[in-house]
């Protein structure tokens, strides 16, 4: 063989072996490649549809909820606290609280970010909320669900209360994600235990303790608590799409029409919602009329130093969804309309710095306190529910304005 083709055979065993050196390179460490798929979320429990809402318009009534949105969160703690009560003329705040009042307040915080459109309201009502779902207690080895443990007992209206306060902020975000938290999840565990507490008869237990074996208290009452449950499963109805809670919230419902009636707002609220999510049958319309003809035989209008505006800012509130609910059920709506505007003038007469007691407010305390609906000219103090009222009650009536302007 000649000296050329000797190194020409050479050359080609060179390239051979480094051929084979890549490839086994290559085969122990692929390249990197960078996908451009992407990742296909997590199922999780969403709602079908979004949350309805309707329209505020701008003007002073909208103020007044942003004012008192403004009190609340002035009032907040760093740690997500609510202030429950203060007396405003010597700043006192010795008062023992209501977790249940308190849940409730928060779902105002998320009225007003929905009214406002401003998230600082939000990101209050999530401080607010995350700090107050602290209570909640799961055992399913003792009963089922989750409750809300508040006076060292489970009362049904607390659990009632966080899921609508998980509804509005629902309403107010679109959203059910709280740090690690899924609310929906949240609000469903709630309402197992709401239905966990029904009577055979129809009613609800309104109190349980779930130490040791868990037992219902037969003698607790709270007033409302059972239309707050009600209300709970119509939302969580259009939370999840889920014909279930509708069924229960009829069930409950027919049980509630069967009873006598009371200036109770909450069923004023779940009859609204009802109305509009499904329908009101004639036997609801008749009740609902009663509610709105009792509210209104209990009215108050004049601005006597001795009335509270707390109580007149419920009025105010179950009129307004009564309203809603019969406009959605093309019933006659319109002879409420002066008794609202009555209330509405009441109770703005006792947001800081007005005030019908003649007081003279000073810079300071208007600074601190405004916005904030304090009770009577007796007893000058702001309390979590006469504020939640009054924006909740507001928001109603304005939503109302607008339904009915369409």
């Amino acid at each position: 063989m000649s000296s050329s083709r000797r190194k020409y055979l050479l050359a080609v065993v060179v390239l051979l072996a480094l051929a084979g050196i890549l490839f086994f390179t290559r085969s122990e460490s692929p390249p990197e490649v960078t996908s451009t798929i992407e990742a296909s979320p997590i199922p999780t429990l969403s709602p079908v549809r979004m949350p309805e809402t309707f329209p505020i318009p701008d003007g002073d009534l909208k103020d007044s909820i942003i004012a008192a949105g403004d009190y609340l969160i002035r009032q907040q703690l760093t740690n997500g606290e609510l202030t429950y009560q203060v007396d405003f003329m010597t700043g006192e705040r010795a008062y023992s609280p209501s977790h249940v009042r308190l849940m409730g307040g928060t779902g105002s915080l998320f009225i007003v970010c929905r009214v406002s459109g401003d998230s600082k309201y939000c990101r209050a009502g999530d401080l607010a909320l995350d700090h107050y779902l602290g209570l909640l207690v799961t055992d399913p080895e003792h009963f089922r669900g989750t409750c809300f443990y508040a006076e060292g007992i489970c009362p049904l209206g607390g659990a009632a209360l966080t899921v609508d306060t998980i509804y509005k902020r629902w309403q107010a975000t679109g959203d059910f994600s709280l740090q690690d938290r899924d609310l929906l999840n949240v609000a469903t565990e709630l309402g197992y235990f709401i239905l966990s507490m029904r009577k055979p008869e129809g009613g609800f237990y309104q109190a349980f303790d779930p130490h040791f074996n868990g037992t219902a208290d037969p003698d607790y009452y709270m007033t409302h608590a059972s239309s707050q449950s009600l209300l709970a499963m119509v939302e969580l109805h259009e939370m999840t799409d889920n014909d279930f809670w509708l069924e229960r919230a009829r069930e409950v419902n027919e049980y509630l029409i069967s009873q006598p009636v009371t200036e109770d707002h909450w069923h004023a609220y779940a009859f609204s919602k009802l109305a509009r999510l499904d329908f009101l049958s004639k036997a609801d319309q008749a009740y609902a009329n009663q509610i709105a003809q009792t509210i209104i035989a209990g009215e108050v209008r004049s601005l006597n130093p001795k009335n509270t505006s707390i109580s007149t800012a419920t009025k105010l509130e179950g009129l307004a969804a009564l309203s809603q609910a019969l406009y959605f059920s093309d019933a006659e709506y319109q002879w409420l309309d002066p008794e609202m505007r009555a209330f509405i003038t009441f109770v703005r007469a006792r947001q800081l710095p007005d005030n019908d007691c003649n007081w003279a407010i000073t810079e300071d305390m208007s600074t601190r306190f405004g916005g904030g609906i304090f009770s009577s000219c007796d007893e000058p103090s702001i309390r979590i529910d006469g504020v939640q009222n009054w924006i909740n009650g507001v928001t109603a009536f304005l939503e109302y304005q607008s339904m009915i302007k369409k």
